[in-house]
């Protein structure tokens, strides 16, 4: 495997052409000035850079399990991902933050069968309670769907949850107010390579080829 990823690279370097080269230059001489930011999740099947066909330099992109935003804390411990926020939103000065979820979601599942089916973990579950409300709230509202669909409900209403707490941030909170920055929850359908958006109006997610997201 190791071997592919080398040849990968090979493949890489030597088709690297002029433009990308000078891109690379411009990126090193005058610094990254991404308009966006991407949380994504770990899943080596959800590439944003490759689903939004972006170019090096154009996405601020934090990936971890689930694409989950934690609330704002300020007790000492290590926070990833609001440390990459508030480089972000103080120091970049991005104009748009996406929370990318996606379908068939592993760290998603765990949280749907913690309550049935016991599975050690040191650090999964508990960074999965993060969006515990999600849980309750498909274990309240969606006992009639199937299995897949509770899941699917779930990574929906995860990203809705994680919207919510980046307005605890308080820097992203009036960054927000003032319309300088704006949040987004995108789902990828990963089997059928459909993308939707979150409608802030009626709350659901809708296919962005429909023209729902506002540009």
């Amino acid at each position: 495997m190791i071997d592919d990823l080398i040849e990968g690279y090979r493949r890489y370097r030597a088709g690297w052409t002029e433009a990308e080269r000078e891109l690379y230059r411009q990126l090193v001489e005058h610094g990254q000035s991404p308009k966006v930011m991407v949380i994504a999740c770990c899943d080596s099947r959800v590439d944003p850079s490759i689903i939004l066909d972006a170019k090096p330099g154009s996405l601020f992109m934090v990936r971890n399990i689930a694409n989950l935003v934690p609330p704002f804390e300020r007790d000492g411990a290590y926070h990833g991902t609001s440390a990459a926020l508030e480089f972000a939103v103080r120091r970049l000065a991005v104009d748009h933050i996406i929370v990318l979820g996606h379908a068939h979601c592993g760290g998603i599942r765990a949280l749907y069968e913690e309550n049935q089916e016991s599975s050690a973990s040191d650090f999964i579950l508990g960074w999965m309670r993060i969006v515990a409300e999600a849980g309750r709230h498909v274990h309240e509202n969606c006992r009639n769907l199937s299995p897949p669909q509770q899941r699917r409900a779930l990574e929906q209403e995860a990203i809705r949850v994680s919207i919510k707490n980046l307005l605890t941030f308080p820097w992203i909170e009036s960054q927000v107010r003032a319309g300088k920055l704006h949040l987004h929850g995108w789902y990828y359908a990963l089997a059928e390579g459909i993308l939707m958006a979150l409608d802030p109006l009626s709350n659901e997610f809708r296919s962005l080829l429909d023209g729902n997201e506002a540009k």
